[in-house]
């Protein structure tokens, strides 16, 4: 692995410089959507507990907190107890200079705390507010504990992931939380645009997980409607286009294949030195090749077990067949495609002196997103950004005193 090393630019200009965002949230999928935000400049002011932070801090690999570094990076934190009556007041004066504040308590909770949308826009009509929950502000399920696994389970996404005689399989990372995530800072850009052009009020998102979910499996639901059929889970194959799997090579590694039009089904097969295959009733259209997957798929498992993942890759190529290794993640990163375009990158960190993550996403040839500062320790901007609001340190060091905040030393 040889990752471009990159150094954070503290000064980076960036196209939502300006745009100060109020994070609530804990763990993934508030993060992510504030993280979207601050890596093209938002100003994003995580609101931590000053005894603990943010529970992303306690997600350890090797003592490291790999989540926090990685979502919290290009944030401030801000260690503040909004329990104590001068906590809650300094929230409300951060909240009324800002453009967005996210937050992901359970659906009520930001009105018991006296932060009810209504409320808030009575001091600061443009505010955008995001409201993450697992199953919506609406709904019988409402009240519900929400992380993404339940989500996962429920949206119908882990029911369609893995393989018929087997149980079915839930992602290894939280998809729920991230897809939400981008839906999110995607809402929030609208709901922005809004006031910027109309000049107008602000808006709620609700932002629940198992709708952005539900739109990753969507054909689902059309499917059923017109065959009253629930599908089953079929591993790796796809039941609209084939062949498309993957495969096992002379070496024990693995093959993916997607031949999802007719000219590359077509080819496919000439490469593999089966032009018969094509010719056959059974697998002339892509319909039929669906039809009868497993005969389908029977002279490339043949071809690729034979051959070696470089030998099977040389051929592939050669005739421009859609494939691909199917990696693990230190070949992912040992790839000269992956780090020719630095979709991963070496940062300075202050605890293991530096940390591989993804870049910046998307590219923008004009505006894009900055790497501008690691993610802070907590309560690392207590002081900077409370006292814009007028606070001295004699001030600040009595709230620290009496738990109130947290300040970084």
């Amino acid at each position: 692995m040889s990752l471009r090393q990159r150094s954070f630019e503290p000064d980076a200009a960036c196209p939502l410089d300006g745009i100060r965002v109020i994070d609530l949230s804990r763990l993934v999928a508030g993060n992510a959507v504030s993280s979207q935000l601050a890596d093209f400049g938002a100003e994003v002011i995580k609101i931590e507990d000053p005894a603990k932070g943010d529970p992303l801090r306690a997600w350890q690999t090797q003592g490291v907190s790999v989540h926090w570094k990685l979502y919290a990076r290009n944030k401030k934190s801000v260690a503040l107890n909004p329990r104590d009556p001068r906590g809650m007041e300094l929230l409300r004066d951060l909240i009324a200079g800002a453009e967005v504040l996210i937050e992901n308590f359970r659906p009520g909770t930001l009105e018991k705390m006296g932060l009810a949308p209504a409320e808030l826009h009575k001091r600061n009509p443009r505010l955008v507010i995001v409201r993450v929950s697992g199953w919506g502000q609406t709904g019988p399920y409402r009240d519900r504990p929400g992380f993404g696994t339940l989500v996962e389970s429920m949206s119908g996404y882990a029911a369609r992931t893995g393989f018929a005689d087997r149980e079915p399989v839930l992602p290894p990372t939280a998809l729920a939380d991230m897809v939400a995530g981008l839906y999110g800072a995607f809402a929030v850009m609208v709901a922005l645009r809004r006031v910027e052009v109309e000049g107008g009020a602000g808006q709620v998102i609700d932002l629940p997980l198992i709708d952005p979910l539900f739109s990753f499996i969507a054909t689902e639901a059309p499917v059923y409607g017109l065959t009253g059929q629930v599908r089953p889970r079929t591993g790796s194959r796809s039941e609209t286009t084939s062949p498309r799997n993957v495969f096992r090579t002379k070496d024990g590694r693995y093959i993916g294949i997607s031949a999802s039009i007719q000219a590359m089904a077509e080819r496919l097969f000439r490469a593999i030195g089966r032009d018969d295959v094509i010719a056959d009733p059974r697998f002339r259209t892509n319909t039929d090749r669906v039809r009868n997957a497993e005969e389908c798929e029977a002279p490339i498992v043949e071809f690729i077990g034979a051959r070696t993942l470089e030998e099977n890759m040389a051929a592939f190529a050669a005739a421009e067949v859609t494939a691909a290794p199917v990696y693990d993640i230190d070949q992912v990163l040992a790839d000269p495609h992956i780090q020719a375009r630095e979709i991963v990158v070496d940062l300075p960190d202050r605890q293991t002196g530096r940390l591989a993550m993804h870049n910046i996403i998307p590219r923008l040839a004009d505006t894009p997103g900055k790497l501008r500062t690691p993610a802070p320790e907590l309560g690392e901007h207590t002081a900077e950004i409370l006292e814009q609001l007028g606070l001295d340190r004699t001030g600040l060091e009595e709230l620290a005193r009496d738990g109130v905040v947290r300040l970084f030393r």
